[in-house]
């Protein structure tokens, strides 16, 4: 390649650069109205009086629209994901968004009636975290969510709640357990925890 169509060849690619860091979405100005929808979700009294698993099934169907429980379940299960057939993956994956929808719940359901504040983003090509804040006169409670980029479309997979990572935390519950009874060990934590309801 001689030294005019080099210039020329880095010149098209600077050009390029500005375009493709603009075409790519805002990931806090995506995720700002989904966050507000879940609050508004579990604030509705309808949602607040349905059963614990219609609750749940709820939660889930809205969550999955920025969140990847495929990416947390990958993450949760470590090495023996690589082993698992996909439909033992799918199943896991479905359970573990049920475990994490009633936990989200749990979560954020304390903080509905607080005002919740953006903070700075931190964004790096297709990874970013969305920083927020439930705020009321006394407290000041930290969310953020860690996110992945896929088809144009910010996924989170994982939550802080208070700096302790959701995921993180169910990785050490899951991490020995043989591949046979990774189910089975979630079906529990998730009837453990409606029982507590």
């Amino acid at each position: 390649m001689n030294t005019a169509l080099r210039s020329l060849f880095f010149l098209l690619l600077l050009a390029a650069a500005p375009a493709f860091a603009a075409a790519q979405p805002n990931p806090t100005e995506q995720v700002r109205p989904f966050i507000e929808r879940v609050v508004a979700q579990l604030k509705a009294s309808d949602f607040r009086n349905d059963t614990v698993d219609n609750r749940i099934d709820r939660i889930v169907a809205l969550v999955a629209e920025h969140f990847d429980f495929q990416e947390m379940s990958k993450r949760v299960v470590g090495r023996p994901w690589q082993n698992m057939p996909q439909a033992q993956r799918e199943q896991f994956a479905a359970r573990f968004a049920k475990l994490l929808g009633h936990v989200y719940i749990g979560k954020v359901d304390a903080y509905v009636d607080m005002k919740i504040e953006f903070g700075k983003e931190q964004l790096r090509n297709d990874r970013a975290e969305v920083k927020t804040m439930f705020v009321d006169a006394s407290k000041s409670i930290p969310v953020s969510y860690v996110m992945i980029l896929k088809d144009g479309k910010w996924m989170a997979y994982d939550v802080f709640v208070e700096g302790i990572s959701l995921v993180r935390n169910y990785m050490e519950q899951f991490k020995g357990i043989p591949q046979d009874q990774l189910i089975p060990t979630l079906d529990k934590k998730l009837n453990e925890l409606k029982a507590d309801k």
